[in-house]
């Protein structure tokens, strides 16, 4: 504490030096420009630096060169980044989900905990300390962001479920939830990026059963609204339970075209990525 205090003393008799020696001295001069300003400061600070102590024969300048310059350190290459952190675990379709938007990282990794760092242009994935993916930040909801270098050599590298098992489960299921699974596998080159929704449909089919499931899927499929979010939403309902006779469900006639996706289109998401209750 006392030698707190004596230092408190010494950069407070600094700062009385400098409004002295600056700000006192430019007092009664006018300025008419900010650089005009830091021009006569910059004067003025030089040669303060210069001027001999009381009591030792060097100056500021001259201490500074032979005592503090030596010991300088170069400034970093890059200026400081603020940066977030956050936990998180690598999905199935070996991508990692930051606020809305999915990250690639090595297939490798499916199922493994890693650390995110986000900075405002870009993301890092580490595991076990090591980096191992970083990509440009993106603020694009539901969308992927995916390395080729990521992606699997087979199928099978993906985990437990490529996308070969989950058309097998669907066809058992029964037709309709194979055609909606088959057409969210072959929408995208990447079928991995589909892995989301159908995760989420196998895990619906297990909390309301594969009958409803199958109702869902044939009145996803006659409105040409083929998703995750809008089979989530007719088992909430319970549209599966009514009848699709003459192609009109209850409320009126559906209008048929490429442009019109039907109301539950609008309930739209990247699929089941975590815990959810239940719809039935």
């Amino acid at each position: 504490l006392l030698s707190g205090t004596f230092d408190k003393a010494k950069v407070e008799k600094c700062v009385q030096l400098v409004e002295q020696s600056l700000l006192e001295a430019l007092r009664h001069e006018r300025f008419t420009s900010l650089g005009e300003l830091n021009e006569a400061l910059a004067a003025r600070r030089k040669a303060l630096n210069a001027r001999p102590f009381q009591k030792r024969p060097e100056s500021r300048r001259e201490l500074f060169e032979t005592l503090d310059r030596p010991a300088l350190r170069a400034l970093p290459a890059q200026r400081y980044e603020y940066a977030e952190w956050k936990l998180g675990r690598v999905n199935i379709d070996y991508h990692v989900a930051v606020e809305g938007h999915c990250y690639s990282v090595p297939c490798e990794l499916v199922r493994e905990p890693v650390e995110i760092r986000l900075t405002a242009s870009g993301v890092e994935v580490l595991h076990k300390g090591r980096r191992v993916a970083v990509h440009a930040r993106s603020g694009k909801k539901g969308g992927f962001t995916t390395a080729p270098e990521h992606r699997p050599k087979s199928h099978r590298e993906h985990g437990a479920w490529p996308p070969e098992r989950m058309k097998e489960w669907a066809a058992r299921v029964g037709p309709s939830t194979a055609a909606v699974v088959g057409e969210l596998l072959d929408r995208s080159p990447f079928p991995q990026e589909r892995y989301r929704g159908c995760l989420g449909i196998m895990r619906l089919a297990r909390q309301c059963g594969e009958e409803r499931m199958e109702a869902a899927a044939r009145r996803a499929l006659h409105y040409r609204s083929v998703s995750y979010a809008s089979i989530k939403a007719i088992l909430a309902r319970g549209a599966d339970r009514e009848p699709l006779e003459g192609g009109e469900p209850r409320g009126g006639a559906a209008v048929k075209h490429d442009n019109v996706r039907g109301g539950a289109y609008y309930g739209e998401c990247s699929g089941g990525t975590g815990q959810e209750e239940s719809t039935c």
